[in-house]
């Protein structure tokens, strides 16, 4: 082989590429290979691999991983939670227990995305998907006359083939851009950014939220349209982070990490949000919400998860979503391969797999978006947070709006209401 030359790979092949092994990815691939498909999993980095993340999970993310068959009954390992709890003006939280209803379990789990990301990628292992650590998708294969996706190669020069490809591959998704799927600037995004704290609220049954946030002094500066959190992992450690609207250059020019530190430093000193007890480093990530970047499905890609916005603009949760699109991504491959990969038949069987992510999620996100553009009002903010807390049948809505927490048929006048609302609106 000549001196620099790239090392020549055969072509692997399989009947789905799923390009990231994030909870989006592990869980397509796993019910892939549940089906009975050959799948290969890509993964540019190496397990144990961290994420940016709040690491706090709410019943619709635990059914979701029930549903998948993940273990979690040792509670050594996830953290459960009962409900959540929220603080805003008043010396006093609300407290909102997870409700009990058919469709959701009445706990979540919590679990650092550290082990969390690779426990559900050696599950799809288990299932019988093929996981390749340290392979970087950088473009795609397409087909030159239908302009269809036919795999990837990765940066180091192999190429893997298969009908259908999903991305999985994170809010950048490299493969989606490749295919001219661009974000939609018509849908809202998210910032985040969290640490770890060794801290006495490390072992609550409760997440918490911390509704005011300040750019500078509290109660004389700007409120940012975002929240705090405290999301208990067990072991007297806690993911302690924040998550803000990108509204405009006021949140664009703020100093996010700053701002993290400086609200941890004005809690309470009994809670250990000080630099002794601080574990790791400040980190930083995108939120890309409302389905911002679509179709989800089209010549052959599918989008999960990030790469397809599935953040809720209610709440900045992603997991549980891109986890729900996975097992319908992974029904509709299943079904479109077995009426054979090419033909007009399969093409109508993918496009279940948009279909029913619009259907499911289409009108809770665009009343997430009305919602993002109002929280983004400080001054409306303020007032609901001021007025709203202490009135608790309108929290307790609010809460099972937020959360997305409604049985879809037999619920209560609060889960009607919500489920109506979701119906009458457009879809994004």
């Amino acid at each position: 082989m000549p001196d620099g030359a790239a090392p020549a790979y055969p072509t692997e092949e399989a009947d789905v590429i799923v390009v990231g092994a994030g909870p989006a990815g592990a869980t397509t691939a796993a019910y892939l290979a549940r089906y009975g498909l050959s799948v290969t999993m890509l993964e540019k980095s190496t397990f144990p691999r961290d994420k940016v993340c709040g690491d706090g999970l709410t019943p619709r993310a635990t059914r979701a991983l029930t549903r998948l068959g993940i273990d979690l009954s040792d509670e050594t390992q996830w953290h459960r939670n009962i409900g959540l709890r929220s603080w805003g003006v008043h010396p006093y939280p609300f407290e909102f227990k997870w409700p009990e209803l058919t469709d959701f379990p009445p706990f979540g789990v919590a679990r650092a995305r550290k082990d969390f990301d690779e426990v559900l990628a050696r599950f799809a292992v288990a299932q019988g998907a093929a996981l390749i650590e340290g392979a970087a998708a950088e473009s795609p294969i397409l087909n030159d006359r239908t302009g269809r996706i036919e795999g990837v190669v990765t940066k180091d020069g192999r190429r893997f083939r298969a009908p259908y490809v999903v991305a999985a591959d994170g809010v950048s998704s490299r493969l989606a851009v490749a295919m001219g799927i661009t974000k939609r600037e018509d849908r809202p995004m998210g910032v985040a950014y969290r640490t770890y704290y060794r801290t006495p609220k490390g072992d609550d049954d409760h997440l918490e939220s911390y509704l005011t946030l300040w750019d500078g002094e509290p109660g004389k500066s700007n409120q940012m349209p975002g929240y705090g959190w405290m999301f208990p992992l067990g072991g007297g450690i806690a993911n302690v982070g924040l998550g803000v609207l990108n509204t405009g250059k006021s949140v664009q020019q703020t100093d996010l990490r700053g701002l993290l530190k400086n609200w941890a430093a004005s809690a309470p000193e009994a809670w250990g949000y000080r630099d002794a007890e601080e574990i790791g480093k400040i980190q930083g990530a995108a939120l890309p919400m409302a389905f911002n970047r679509t179709p989800h499905y089209g010549r052959g890609l599918l989008l999960v998860g990030d790469s397809g916005g599935m953040v809720s603009p209610f709440n900045g949760e992603g997991i549980a979503y891109a986890m729900e699109a996975a097992e319908a991504a992974a029904s509709a491959v299943a079904e479109a391969i077995s009426r054979g990969v090419g033909t007009g038949s399969a093409e109508r069987a993918m496009q279940a797999y948009p279909a029913v992510m619009k259907e499911s999620l289409g009108g809770y996100y665009r009343l997430g978006v009305t919602f993002s553009k109002l929280i983004g009002d400080p001054r409306i903010m303020h007032l609901c947070v001021k007025y709203g807390l202490p009135r608790k049948t309108l929290m307790n809505f609010v809460m099972k709006l937020l959360a997305h927490l409604t049985d879809s048929h037999d619920g209560d006048a609060t889960d009607r209401i919500i489920n109506a609302l979701s119906k009458a609106v457009p879809s994004v």
